[in-house]
């Protein structure tokens, strides 16, 4: 429906009409509002009320206010906005998150009207379209415009420069020579006209198989949830890409989620290849403008497919009918501010509200959704082979303890010796090591002084190339000094421990004449360079690249063939529940970036524990047998998937206060057999942002309904103003 500012209504309700309106702040339930005589609504409608002295974007929730308030004390909802109400399966869903996660319901309302803008008439924009009859030869960049604007739809400025490879410039230099005219118009929903025809790609038997029946499952008018698991590099994207085609001829939105779209540039290329259109795009780096429009094509139902971040499940779909969670088992689906949820888990739930498929895709499945695989909860589709007949890598485990690196040195010479090989060869290496920076802690050799952040309970971690101290929890940073702040010494600093910006340094002192370069998120900020850095990296223009986990996801480089893991044992400390998984998980994504062109690659693990689990799986292939270990330990000690787990997190400023109020809410807990209330204890991160933090975990079987024992423990409780608690059902991380 199009947009306008204001919509009058032909009905006159009755005197005094109520209507319960919900707004996007931290409030657990909608407010009574009247109607004015002019104006009529229903559940959905999205309308403007003052709140406070503000006013503010809502959603009528019911019809009839159910407050016994003087309805001279209410005031009147002020505007309806001329928009489609928001689907009463989304405001179902919104009600079940703020449920499960133990949420005010206003609270996660701001995640679908992130946009508020996007309310209001639609900013006109100058465009351009095709002047008439046009000179037979043109430059070719000029050329490339003119095919993009012979389908008639008028487009800016902006959108022509990015679709046609071309600058803005050129496009006002042939408006001004009369090639091009302009006219008013706004920004169009984003990935509107989708080609759903046949792929040329030619799929072997294992992806036809499970191509056609994903087709199935997403032209089925009903709930299913698939795990489509495919080694690296077995073309697992291409495949489900044929789902996403199947619902979008049924006349149904898609969403697809992954874990890093700001760096996903190569799956954005695959995706415009297949579909002959850009996905519209949903994560924080998304210009305003882009998210207006796109906010708006989705709620409008124009617009037919969104690849986002895990936020983008709470975009208002007008007819969603498909989601597919890419790269199911990543740690960063788990949103730990805010409203704390799990993004693949809400996937699911939105599906099954909906009566829809949900894809949850990977070379390593969380153990959670394997145990549903075999618990038959879940469907199971097998990509086993690489495609185009290119092999897995060989895995070498490198004992630090018996091939241990050089003095002041981080790589053992086994390692030296394949990065020697790969260089002469003409191939190209990764380096990883999940740490930025230069090194992780700087002391002073004479006594012993460390830089601390005096925010956090963290060590400052040393970035040399920006001559600066920085604390990765709150972003405080400082300059390195000359002199030690405790003792006065000069010159005295050590760096202890590597970081990426290290390895560098030594990798450029083994090989001067290597082409080295860094992909780290504290280098590569943006999306522009995110896709810039992997279009060198695929056109060899670096030999060496050293990076973070943003190498592990996706990409494909047919000339890196050497993998070499400079800290295979990094993960495995701090007695995290899932440490070892997520440890397997990113080091075998990261193995899978080798030999997935026509040459074969290598794997070289460094290690101070070859005996450990997660490094005997990596090195003899073998997941499941991993996976099975992992399953048995976590159900013998009844943790998840076997059993429940909430946390209950506690900060403030003052630390005395803080522990008598833990102490005292310890004291309240009820007593159950079986439920246990673990704490309260310092959090890992027990200083963080200018906080201290307590933590207590409460332990249950798998059909305990923690959030009732929860409302049960914290409904009586008073928490003072200073204090802060947050609840986190089925908590991923311990920090």
């Amino acid at each position: 429906m199009s947009q306008s500012s204001l919509l009058i209504a032909g009905e006159t309700p009755e005197t005094g009409k109520r209507a319960q309106i919900l707004v996007p702040y931290p409030l657990s339930r909608a407010y009574d509002y009247l109607l004015p005589h002019d104006m009529s609504v229903q559940p959905g409608d999205y309308v403007r009320v003052p709140l406070g002295r503000r006013d503010t974007p809502g959603v009528v929730w019911t019809l009839d206010g159910k407050d016994n308030v003087d309805p001279a004390k209410l005031k009147n909802i002020q505007q309806k906005y001329a928009f489609d109400p928001m689907p009463q399966v989304h405001r179902q869903f919104l009600e079940w998150v703020a449920r499960y996660t133990m949420s005010d319901l206003g609270a996660v309302l701001k995640m679908s009207l992130s946009v508020p803008e996007a309310l209001q008439p639609p900013k006109t924009a100058i465009a351009y379209t095709l002047a008439g009859k046009l000179p037979e030869k043109l430059p070719a960049a000029r050329r490339r415009i003119v095919e993009l604007l012979k389908d008639g739809v008028p487009r800016r400025a902006a959108d022509i420069a990015r679709e046609a490879g071309c600058g803005a410039a050129m496009i006002r230099g042939m408006a001004a020579a009369g090639l091009l005219e302009t006219r008013a118009a706004s920004s169009p929903a984003p990935c509107r006209d989708v080609n759903v025809d046949e792929t040329s790609l030619s799929f072997s038997k294992d992806q036809q198989a499970a191509a056609g029946a994903l087709r199935k499952l997403a032209a089925a008018s009903q709930f299913s949830a698939v795990l489509l698991d495919g080694v690296t590099g077995s073309g697992k994207t291409e495949v489900y890409f044929e789902a996403v085609a199947e619902a979008i001829r049924h006349g149904k939105q898609v969403l697809i989620l992954l874990p890093e779209i700001s760096l996903s540039a190569q799956f954005l290329e695959r995706f415009e290849r297949r579909f002959g259109v850009a996905p519209a795009l949903w994560h924080s780096e998304v210009p305003a403008a882009q998210r207006r429009a796109a906010w708006t094509g989705v709620a409008e139902g124009k617009t037919k497919v969104v690849v986002g971040a895990r936020s983008a499940l709470f975009l208002p779909y007008a007819d969603l009918g498909l989601i597919v969670v890419d790269e199911e088992h990543d740690a960063s689906y788990k949103q730990e501010e805010g409203v704390m949820y799990h993004a693949r888990d809400m996937a699911i739930v939105r599906a099954r509200l909906g009566g829809f498929s949900v894809i949850l895709v990977s070379a390593t499945p969380s153990l959670e959704t394997m145990v549903n695989v075999q618990q038959g909860k879940y469907h199971y589709l097998s990509l086993p082979s690489r495609h185009a007949g290119a092999t897995m890598p060989d895995v070498h485990v490198i004992n630090l303890k018996l091939a241990a690196p050089g003095r002041g040195q981080f790589i053992s010479p086994p390692l030296q010796e394949a990065l020697k090989q790969t260089f002469a060869a003409g191939e190209q290496s990764i380096l990883f090591l999940n740490r930025r920076g230069y090194a992780p802690l700087t002391l002073c050799r004479t006594c012993g002084y460390r830089f601390q952040c005096p925010s956090c309970s963290a060590w400052l971690v040393e970035h040399k190339r920006f001559s600066r101290l920085q604390c990765h929890h709150c972003g405080f940073a400082q300059g390195v000094p000359r002199n030690c702040p405790s003792c006065n010494d000069e010159d005295s600093f050590a760096a202890c421990g590597p970081g990426v910006e290290r390895i560098q340094e030594e990798v450029s002192a083994l090989l001067p004449e290597a082409r080295t370069f860094i992909l780290a998120s504290d280098v590569i900020t943006s999306p522009n360079m995110i896709r810039a850095a992997v279009r060198d990296i695929e056109d060899r223009k670096h030999d060496v690249i050293i990076g973070t986990q943003i190498i592990a996801k996706g990409h494909h480089f047919p000339a890196l063939t050497l993998v070499g893991v400079v800290d295979a044992d990094l993960g495995l400390s701090g007695g995290d529940l899932r440490a070892g998984e997520r440890t397997f998980q990113l080091l075998h994504q990261v193995a899978g970036r080798a030999g997935r062109g026509e040459l074969k690659g290598r794997v070289y693990l460094q290690t101070y524990m070859p005996e450990q689990n997660v490094i005997k799986a990596l090195a003899k292939n073998n997941r499941d047998e991993f996976l099975a270990v992992e399953a048995r330990e976590r159900e013998k000690a009844g943790m998840p998937p076997f059993g429940r787990l909430a946390a209950l997190i506690i900060s403030g400023a003052d630390e005395i206060k803080l522990d008598q109020f833990c102490r005292a809410l310890a004291q309240k807990a009820p007593r159950y057999d079986d439920i246990r209330v673990l704490g309260p204890a310092p959090a890992p991160m027990a200083y963080l942002r200018g906080r201290h933090r307590r933590r207590f975990l409460i332990k249950a079987g798998k059909s305990i309904a923690v959030q009732k024992y929860l409302v049960e423990w914290l409904s009586p409780v008073k928490v003072p103003s200073a204090l802060q608690l947050k609840v986190d059902i089925d908590p991923q991380s311990f920090f």
